[in-house]
């Protein structure tokens, strides 16, 4: 199966437009909700803060899609993410929530955005164990039915992001496969 990497095309005015909040995000992540029904360790989270915490995207992470008959992977690499996250703020799309990438929603705003940058990280605080380079977000949830509807019934998981990239290269699934297994040997032994 071919691996498509996805890029930010200056020319063609790419990026992240949207941060979607999903039942199955793509990256395969969950947030984690801050909020009274979830004890949080920290003492200066505050139970009432309505806030949603979880990565965006996650880089060289191999996602499938399906177009028709045409079966693939994408990912982005570290530079992409990094550059993806700072786009998005620049551009002013902190405001810019969905719902399942259908509704757009009122009264959803990303009030944090990262990039993990080392083993010692605040999402770690959380139960998020991210690779280095994904970027995180924290998104406030004032919307009462949202929040009530799909929040508290966990009937959305994570985030998805909405935006446009353009295609880099394809590569061979083996040695993707075999680019991820390396990493994660990398990872076991600096851990030890």
């Amino acid at each position: 199966m071919r691996i498509v990497e996805l890029i930010l095309d200056d020319d063609k005015g790419t990026g992240v437009e949207a941060i979607s909040i999903v039942e199955n995000p793509a990256i395969e992540e969950n947030f984690v909700a801050l909020n009274k029904e979830i004890e949080i360790k920290l003492a200066e989270v505050d139970s009432d803060k309505r806030i949603l915490m979880g990565a965006a995207l996650i880089p060289n992470k191999n996602i499938y899609r399906r177009s028709g008959d045409d079966e693939y992977y994408i990912f982005f690499s570290k530079d992409t993410v990094k550059k993806a996250s700072e786009l998005y703020l620049m551009n002013g799309f902190q405001n810019n929530a969905t719902l399942e990438h259908s509704t757009k929603l009122k009264d959803l705003s990303v009030v944090e955005s990262w990039i993990v940058e080392s083993e010692v990280d605040k999402s770690r605080n959380y139960g998020l164990e991210m690779p280095i380079g994904t970027w995180m977000v924290s998104m406030k949830v004032n919307n009462e039915d949202i929040w009530q509807e799909f929040v508290k019934t966990k009937k959305v998981k994570g985030f998805s992001i909405e935006g446009y990239f353009s295609d880099k290269v394809e590569m061979n699934f083996q040695k993707a496969k075999e680019d991820e297994l390396i990493e994660k040997i990398k990872q076991l032994l600096k851990n030890e």
